[in-house]
């Protein structure tokens, strides 16, 4: 007999509410005369409001529903937040947008609904069953949204190659479920996490195959090396708006669902039994599949980095950006398969999984810093595209500083934060996720994510120069709602620079509720 207190729906109310707006926005949107969809952005605007706050006010609260299955906690809260943060700002940039280029059908609203619903549920997921629902839920939505230029070529050629790379992680993703399943015999991550620590599995090398195949399928989603292949064609074929939604929005699923996956389920797993400690020594013991995580890290950032510096276009630039960052992301992931085993007085080992919640913590904060940076650097690439929507070239903004100082400046600052230079957020992110990676002993891979950074300079640093220093016609236009999301994103973006203490409180407390 169903239990419907094991049930607990209220507890996934802002993710499901959102799902269910979108649904219903759906029909209302057909009633919407096609040279009024602004009601149907207001609409959605309120619709994320409203589980923007509704999150907030359920932010400490630990609960499960669907018998476990989806987790309500801080680190849930925290997550769902940046998503919404990041969908309402992407709503705001995209009116105008759509509406100049002739691209304003209503059903763009509610599509961006769902993918930030599914986004919500992958940082909530408690079981890979629960997981695999909510990738197909944020992934089938992007591959419509990126060929909504239709019937432009281009456009169309992103959202096929999208929807066919990403039907390929997808099958990678439910075989490495089941072989978790055939070495565990559950898809729960708690339990996983128990059982591995109790090394109560069939096989470990069923379970290692099974691993390895899951980060495949997220691997894909957060374009990590060599899984991006589908990036930097997607992000210059899809409408700008739907790119800038989508570089934050799936990084931040992807990267919360496999942190999530990654601490909650296994981060002990080793093959073998734990090696002896003495009376009152710590040693440091590391999950086996962290050296190819840490492998992935340092070739996304390598590749990533230098093949950016080649880039004329501002959408393929940010695009193997986006591929860099997912490297100092997998950074953290990979710091969180370090753990310590310390002996009681009798001997007897230990686990803490301190360096595991310094790397969630920075992770979160670089997420949060990323979401803000990027979406306000692809706001002010919007306003300096040229009026058919063919593209901005990194020509185009010569002389922005001198015709609208606003945007270069705007524009500077997410350049900046991008790079990892002090009083921005993205110095913040970099800097935990740094720290947490030389804590876990990968001292190598902190080096390779410096290094890189050094390097990212360059092609950064050429589009402040191109804004400030060079002479040019700088045109742009820049309607109230852009204008008031990149103010937003700017501001966002400093705060977290200025006050890090804050931010880093508030992540500290979210991970300690995950991990404890």
């Amino acid at each position: 007999m169903l239990d419907l207190s094991a049930m607990n729906i209220g507890a996934t109310f802002p993710a499901l509410s959102l799902a269910l707006g979108a649904c219903i926005l759906l029909i209302v949107d057909l009633s919407v005369p096609k040279e009024r969809k602004e009601i149907t952005l207001t609409l959605s605007l309120i619709g994320v409001a409203v589980s923007f706050v509704v999150t907030l006010l359920s932010l400490n609260e630990r609960s499960t529903a669907f018998m476990g299955m989806y987790i309500a906690d801080a680190f849930t809260g925290l997550t769902n937040l940046i998503i919404l943060a990041a969908a309402f700002v992407s709503l705001l940039i995209a009116y105008d947008y759509l509406q100049r280029t002739g691209m304003n059908r209503g059903e763009y609203y509610p599509l961006l609904l769902m993918t930030a619903s599914g986004a919500m549920f992958m940082g909530s997921a408690g079981d890979l069953v629960t997981l695999l629902v909510a990738l197909e839920l944020l992934s089938i939505p992007l591959y419509v949204l990126s060929g909504f230029r239709r019937p432009e070529v281009r456009s169309e050629e992103s959202a096929m190659k999208y929807f066919l790379l990403g039907a390929f992680s997808s099958g990678f993703f439910v075989y490495g479920i089941a072989l978790v399943y055939g070495a565990l015999g559950t898809t729960n991550l708690a339990e996983i996490f128990a059982r591995v620590q109790a090394e109560q599995y069939a096989s470990p090398l069923l379970l290692l195959v099974g691993t390895a195949l899951l980060l495949v399928g997220l691997g894909f989603k957060v374009a990590v090396v060599p899984f991006h292949l589908w990036t930097p064609d997607v992000y210059q074929g899809a409408p700008t708006p739907v790119t800038a939604y989508m570089s934050v929005t799936a990084k931040v699923g992807g990267f919360a669902a496999l942190l999530r996956l990654m601490t909650v389920a296994l981060p002990t797993f080793t093959v073998g039994a734990l090696p002896e400690v003495a009376p009152e020594q710590t040693i440091l013991v590391h999950a086996v599949w962290q050296d190819t995580v840490a492998i992935l890290a340092a070739l996304t950032m390598i590749l990533g980095n230098f093949v950016a510096i080649a880039q004329r276009d501002i959408k393929r630039l940010l695009a193997y950006s986006s591929i860099a960052h997912g490297g100092y992301l997998m950074m953290a992931v990979a710091a969180a398969g370090t753990f310590k085993v310390t002996g009681d007085e009798f001997g007897t080992p230990i686990l803490s999984l301190t360096i595991a919640e310094e790397a969630l913590r920075g992770a979160l904060i670089y997420l949060a810093a990323y979401a803000f940076t990027n979406i306000g650097a692809f706001a002010v690439g919007m306003a300096v595209e040229r009026s058919d929507a063919s593209g901005t070239l990194l020509d185009d903004f010569a002389g922005l500083g001198r015709t609208k100082p606003f945007l270069a400046g705007a524009m500077s600052i997410f350049m900046l934060s991008l790079i990892g230079i002090p009083l921005t957020g993205g110095f913040v992110g970099k800097w935990f996720v740094f720290f947490s990676t030389l804590n876990a002993g990968l001292a190598l891979l902190a080096l390779i994510g410096v290094l890189t950074s050094v390097v990212s300079a360059y092609y950064y640093l050429r589009v402040i120069v191109k804004m400030w220093l060079e002479y040019g016609e700088g045109e742009a236009s820049a309607p109230p709602r852009l204008t008031g999301a990149i103010a937003f994103c700017t501001v966002a973006t400093l705060i977290i620079g200025i006050l890090p203490t804050v931010v880093a409180g508030f992540a500290e407390s979210v991970t300690l509720a995950l991990l404890r």
